[in-house]
């Protein structure tokens, strides 16, 4: 509010903790404090800018004897000043990144020490349906399945209830109130095979969990939920080819059964869609006629939350273009093959996703990927 007041208390700050040595300063959310001066607007944060300008030469005179420790923790190191991260400034780096399963398993030890568990449950299981998630989503998922236990009247969460809390959790709430009308509810049952059998039929894709033609949330009128069988971290260009592949599953479906009558249902499959080619292209170089280069830098932080592009000529950006609506393309193509070639899969799902609305892989052969075990799939629909 007043010019220098920034400044005045990172210094007051740091002598404090000089006075009470030994002590440990820690700025929680860093970025707010020491975000690039690159991206700062002239005259409205020039105060910001003191601040942490006071910040560094505080840390500049900082005597490691002096018995004061300094941390800082941030969800966004990209946008941090170069100048905070030189040597002698916050030089050491620590990533706390999501747990893996081993760590997941251990977090919801940690968690479910308050409710009681069914005799029996295995938290791997759990472990296994939860690729992803963080230390606050266990602690919600284990607070949601014995919300979901309470509800049925349960002495013990069982793994129907973590099934329960993580489509809660993932798909929102069930909408039983919403009418649909019986047309809608046949396209959007059409809609919700065709994602669940492409990607029953491709290899390297998550085998399917369940599929839902009951509406969730703010908008979505069913859902198919696929289960990772281990936890990822590279993913090679036909993976994420066919990661489009069932994204466009859906309305391949639809434009088969109806004929090329699609309709406005996959709307964020086609923004998921363009999403993963985009990344292909200029992200990770995954097109020959583009070349194996980017066109993106994450070292510059996003201005005003748009991503910047690095400057390309016109000629280049018509090539990115073309190169995604080629992947895009093919894939879909290729979930139209797929989907011609089990028509007969593909009109028994649908009538039973009619009469039963919900689906899980054990009720319906076509739905499960050779050579993977069902673990832990709910059994009630």
């Amino acid at each position: 509010m007043f010019v220098g007041v920034g400044a005045a208390r990172v210094r007051d700050l740091f002598e404090q903790a000089k006075a009470t040595a030994p002590s440990i300063i820690f700025i929680d959310e860093l970025d707010a404090l020491g975000r690039s001066r690159t991206n700062l607007a002239v005259g409205g944060l020039d105060e910001k800018e003191q601040t942490l300008n006071q910040l560094l030469a505080e840390i500049d005179g900082f005597d490691p004897s002096g018995g004061v420790i300094l941390l800082a923790a941030t969800n966004r190191p990209e946008i941090l000043d170069p100048a905070l991260l030189r040597a002698g400034r916050f030089d050491r780096q620590v990533l706390v990144d999501r747990p893996d399963r081993k760590g997941r398993v251990a977090i919801l030890k940690v968690h479910v020490g308050k409710i009681t568990l069914a005799a029996g449950l295995d938290l791997d299981a759990v472990a296994g349906m939860t690729t992803g998630f963080a230390g606050a989503d266990l602690a919600n998922l284990a607070n949601e399945a014995a919300i979901a236990a309470t509800r049925r009247d349960g002495e013990a969460v069982t793994l129907a209830d973590f099934e329960a809390a993580i489509e809660r959790i993932v798909a929102g709430l069930e909408k039983r109130s919403r009418i649909i009308s019986k047309p809608e509810r046949r396209r959007v049952a059409c809609h919700e095979m065709g994602h669940a059998l492409v990607a029953a039929t491709l290899p390297s894709v998550d085998p399917v969990r369940k599929v839902s033609i009951i509406p969730h949330g703010l908008g979505a009128l069913g859902y198919t939920m696929q289960r990772p069988t281990e936890d990822r971290f590279l993913m090679a260009r036909s993976e994420l080819e066919e990661r489009i592949a069932v994204v466009l599953g859906g309305r391949a479906a639809e434009a088969l059964v109806y004929e090329g009558d699609i309709s406005t249902g996959a709307a964020d499959d086609l923004q998921h869609a363009t999403a993963i080619a985009l990344d292909m292209v200029v992200r990770y170089g995954m097109d020959a006629t583009v070349g194996e280069r980017t066109f993106t830098s994450s070292a510059e932080p996003a201005f005003l939350g748009v991503e910047r592009r690095s400057e390309t000529a016109e000629a280049t950006q018509r090539e990115i273009d073309v190169a995604m609506r080629g992947l895009i393309a093919t894939a879909d193509a290729r979930a139209r093959d797929i989907l011609a070639t089990r028509r007969a899969d593909l009109d028994r799902g649908v009538e039973l996703l009619l009469e039963k609305e919900t689906l899980h892989a054990e009720d319906f052969a076509p739905l499960r990927k050779a050579g993977v075990e069902m673990e832990g799939a709910a059994h009630a629909a």
